[in-house]
């Protein structure tokens, strides 16, 4: 099964985010579970969160870069669902040997990622790949739109396209 824990605070505004959600629920055995219609008050139901992560075979941390950085509540959901003794730690397997993977949305190019002494877009997913690798999860290439303030209706299609088709390869490659 593959699971989209989803973090966009105004899902409403986001065209890129709702079609790529359209592309991957076509797919079957797709769960999305949309942070900020969940918990409004940030108040996380930490047992169903690990209950939807242990069904899945493949996890997709999918939100809008936001000031180089996830949302509030997808951080909030890292800092209390993926806890000591059950995601690592003593004891702390649950997540090992599930795969994860960082699907993003931004309104700059690459070039807007040049800044500071560490510059490149990639670096900006290191803390998500660390925090994977240290749950013994494998980390599967990102997936990103960029320019999402500009793109028009075909290019977010053919993305969200682009994005059901990487979904399409995962199952491929980790069937059976």
């Amino acid at each position: 099964m593959i699971l989209i824990i989803y973090a966009h605070p105004y899902p409403q505004h986001s065209h890129a985010n709702r079609k790529m959600l359209e592309s991957a629920t076509t797919l079957p055995d797709v769960e999305v579970r949309s942070l900020y219609e969940l918990y409004p008050d940030f108040n996380i139901d930490i047992a169903a969160e690990q209950e939807a992560l242990s069904r899945a075979d493949l996890v997709i941390w999918q939100h809008p870069m936001q000031w180089y950085s996830m949302p509030p509540l997808m951080k909030l959901w890292i800092d209390k669902v993926l806890a000591h003794g059950w995601a690592y730690g003593r004891g702390g397997k649950a997540l090992h040997g599930k795969n994860v993977m960082w699907a993003v949305t931004t309104g700059g190019g690459d070039g807007h990622f040049d800044l500071g002494d560490h510059p490149g877009f990639d670096v900006l997913g290191q803390p998500l790949q660390a925090t994977a690798i240290y749950c013994g999860m494998s980390w599967q290439p990102n997936f990103a739109i960029h320019f999402t303030f500009v793109c028009d209706e075909a290019t977010l299609d053919a993305e969200a396209e682009q994005y059901k088709q990487r979904l399409l390869a995962w199952r491929e490659v980790n069937r059976g």
